[in-house]
Order: C-alpha cells, then sequence, then structure tokens
C-alpha cells in the first residue's frame, strides 16, 4: 500500500525517509519541543541514532502507516512531524495504531497538530480500515491533551510507571486516550455538511 502523500487546507503531509533528518535535528534541538520528551534537546548524534532507524524502517510503510513529515502548503515550510504507527511486529492487517505529532515552537496554538492528526485518523480508519487508534503522553502535557480531545479522543486511563530519570510532573502518570472507527465516522457525519449526508 505505503503510505500516501495526504493533504489539508495548510498541511501538505508527505512521507517521513532520510531526506528529512536535517529538519528533524533542528525540530529535537528545541529544548521546549522536546520537554516532555526527554525534558531537554538532543544533540544532532542523538537525532540521527534515534531517527535514522525510524526513517529507514519500510514494515510500517508497507500497510499505509508510518511517520509523515508536515509542510505548510503555499510556502512549504515545516511544521513538524506526525505518525500512526501499528505494534511491532507489524500485522499484515493492522486494526490499531499510535498516533502522534511534534511541531515547532514556531507553529503552536495555530490548530496544526489537530489538522495533521485529523488528516491521519481519516487516512487510517478509512483507507487502512483501522478500528481503533490511541495516543499517550504526560498527564501534566496539557497541550497535547487539548489536541487529543479535539480530535475526539476519550481518556482510557493513566499509567504510573518507572522511570530511571523522572521528568518533572511524573509522578502524575501518563494518560492514554482513544477513539474508535465508529465514533470517528459519527463525528464527521455531524460535521458534514446536509446535502453529504444523503
Amino acid at each position: 500500500m505505503g503510505r500516501p502523500v495526504l493533504t489539508t487546507a495548510r498541511i501538505r503531509l508527505e512521507p517521513m525517509t532520510e531526506e528529512h533528518l536535517p529538519l528533524l535535528v533542528e525540530l529535537d534541538a528545541d529544548a521546549e519541543v522536546m520537554r516532555y520528551v526527554l525534558g531537554r534537546a538532543r544533540s544532532a548524534q542523538e537525532v540521527l541514532d534515534h531517527w535514522g532507524p525510524i526513517c529507514a524502517d519500510a514494515d510500517a510503510d508497507a500497510v499505509g502507516l508510518g511517520w509523515w513529515v508536515g509542510r505548510r502548503r503555499g510556502d512549504g515550510e515545516f511544521l513538524g512531524w506526525w505518525d500512526l504507527s501499528p505494534g511491532r511486529p507489524v500485522p499484515a492487517h493492522p486494526s490499531s495504531a499510535e498516533a502522534g505529532w511534534r511541531l515547532g515552537r514556531s507553529h503552536w496554538r495555530q490548530g496544526y497538530a489537530t489538522e495533521g492528526a485529523s488528516a491521519l485518523l481519516g487516512h487510517g480508519f478509512g483507507t487502512v480500515g483501522l478500528t481503533e487508534v490511541w495516543a499517550e503522553t504526560m498527564a501534566v502535557n496539557t497541550p497535547s491533551r487539548r489536541v487529543m480531545a479535539r480530535l475526539g479522543m476519550h481518556h482510557l486511563r493513566t499509567d504510573h510507571r518507572s522511570w530511571p530519570d523522572p521528568l518533572p510532573g511524573a509522578e502524575q502518570g501518563e494518560v492514554v486516550y482513544g477513539i474508535t472507527r465508529e465514533v470517528w465516522q459519527a463525528q464527521q457525519l455531524r460535521h458534514s455538511p446536509p446535502e453529504d449526508r444523503c
């Protein structure tokens, strides 16, 4: 199947490849962007070590899932990345996937995270045939939790995990949100123009 290029009103989502590594180095070099991930910036070498294998991974791509890089339509400016990733090993016909996103700080609070993630949910439920998508973040990461809520995801549980070097707020746990295909489809129907419901 392969990951398609997806477009929204403002975003072009293109499959992430090794050509995008310099953009990922720049993104993860911002400590504030990495606040709820590592609590610090990644060095260029750390980015290459972490993202290099992900960019080269073809397993999820074979079923139409994986990682996308988002650019603003019109001027092509790099916004960040979004993903819809199945479990490992990747099943031939995945039924669930984890959603995620990371945007450059200059693009926060403009609705891009929700817009890009919504496009991936539509692709996952409509094209790939997923039945459930979930996402997680630190309980204290209220901006990401707001995005999950805007997508129609519901809080499923809060996990309390042990970390060797916990970040501030880790004691409040990790929240897991989810949405099913049926709920997603019902939301789309509610928000579609009346003439499209016939």
